[in-house]
């Protein structure tokens, strides 16, 4: 149940992400970025995407460690 909660609300946030981009009231990239977290523990491309992130910006590893263990999501 955990993990369909947590698939809506992703791709929900990706979705509003996405459109954030072209609209200027939504801040699209902190959308796009919440919904990649939510995946990140069932999708490959997340996974990944958040692993190369936290290679090329050390700075942010630690905060993307913090937000996991807050929302509890486990690779």
């Amino acid at each position: 149940m955990k993990s369909v909660l947590r698939h809506v609300a992703g791709w929900g946030f990706l979705f509003l992400g996405v459109a954030g981009l072209f609209l200027p009231v939504l801040q699209g990239w902190l959308f796009i970025g919440l919904g990649a977290l939510l995946l990140s523990p069932d999708v490959l491309f997340f996974r990944r995407l958040l692993e190369w992130i936290e290679r090329r910006s050390p700075m942010l590893k630690r905060a993307i460690r913090t937000l996991q263990k807050k929302l509890r999501l486990h690779h």
